[in-house]
């Protein structure tokens, strides 16, 4: 009897590429929408059927544990495994497999957004006899991902981020394995930047004549590790939120789709959607324009907001230019200091302290 099939959630990656934000915090649970990006991938894994993941976390594992628990909240068994150094994707496999023992997964990389989920492709992958399924989508910058080359409809050749790329086709963040994939990960040697390479892990699959099926996604895709990925993936979040009010507006506007949590007051001011403005917020003679996500406790007062994500506490005060497409930290504080007006654009870490001229 095949043994159940389990989840693994890969949540132990630096985040460089969105410094400073990352210097305090877990890139996986910076908010698209008021709402941590891992989140979005548990949820998908829970309505696939999947209720027993493992999560794997690195130096981070504190924040992310503090997030998640014991995932009974998201109806899930969560189980953390230490990945000792971000060693890749397949020395994450390897970390992984005592937990896995021998049971088919689903691996999610917790940085990525898939607007159709996964459901469909797992009850594909249950009731198929493929060693593996992998996601792809047509990129523009293909070298900038791990890329598959196909054959009439066959994975022939994958290569990780290559300069000359053979195909536009990148692997997306979600993968279907059987254990078959342990032995792949434990013959393959660390690539030139000293990873162990879940594309070479899965080439490795291929010469050995393990079937590996590939599956294009239609549906949007958001790999959210760049500021620019993160504000895409708000605002298609963003684009089919519920409205609501919660919260309290005192002579003000809202328009749109707008969901205000419970304690947010508006006060004089303009809200146009899609927006989200989070518990406890105050708006105050102020406008937060489309795709402007708000987390708990943030002050806009006298300032304009647009498609931007402001992280909780922080700040904006005072502004006589627009803020857009920004991220801004937690407890971040943003006002006019004087001068002539000009232009912003943020990303700004946690606890900074910014003075405008």
């Amino acid at each position: 009897m095949t043994p159940p099939l389990k989840g693994l959630v890969l949540s132990g990656g630096a985040g460089t590429r969105l410094r400073p934000i990352t210097h305090t915090s877990a890139k996986q649970l910076v908010p698209v929408a008021n709402r941590p990006v891992l989140f979005y991938g548990l949820d998908a894994l829970r309505e696939a059927g999947v209720t027993q993941v493992g999560i794997v976390v690195g130096d981070t594992h504190a924040e992310i544990e503090a997030a998640v628990g014991d995932g009974s909240a998201m109806g899930l068994e969560v189980t953390y495994i230490r990945q000792t150094a971000p060693l890749g994707l397949a020395h994450a496999v390897l970390a992984a497999e005592e937990y896995l023992d021998g049971a088919p997964f689903v691996m999610y990389l917790g940085d990525n957004l898939l607007r159709d989920g996964i459901t469909e492709l797992v009850d594909g992958f249950r009731a198929g006899t493929c060693d593996a399924m992998i996601l792809l989508q047509r990129v523009p910058d293909p070298q900038s991902y791990g890329v598959a080359e196909l054959e009439d409809g066959r994975v022939v050749a994958l290569a990780e981020k290559p300069a000359r790329p053979r195909s536009d086709l990148a692997l997306v963040g979600v993968y279907m394995f059987t254990s078959a994939i342990m032995e792949s990960a434990r013959a393959i040697r660390p690539s030139g930047r000293g990873e162990l390479e879940i594309t070479d892990a899965i080439q490795n699959l291929i010469d050995r004549g393990l079937t590996v099926e590939p599956h294009e996604v239609t549906g949007w895709w958001k790999d959210t590790g760049r500021l620019e990925d993160m504000l895409e993936a708000n605002r298609l979040i963003l684009d089919v939120i519920e409205p609501r009010n919660e919260g309290e507006l005192i002579d003000s506007t809202v328009e749109g789709r707008v969901a205000i949590d419970a304690g947010a007051r508006l006060v004089r001011s303009s809200v146009r959607g899609p927006a989200i403005i989070g518990a406890g917020a105050l708006i105050e003679d102020a406008y937060v324009g489309p795709y402007s996500a708000l987390s708990p406790g943030v002050v806009v007062r006298r300032a304009e907001v647009e498609h931007s994500i402001l992280l909780e506490d922080s700040r904006v005060e005072d502004l006589d230019a627009r803020v857009e497409s920004s991220l801004i930290g937690r407890g971040v504080t943003i006002v006019r200091s004087g001068g002539k007006p000009r232009a912003y654009r943020f990303m700004v870490g946690d606890s900074s302290s910014i003075g405008l001229i």
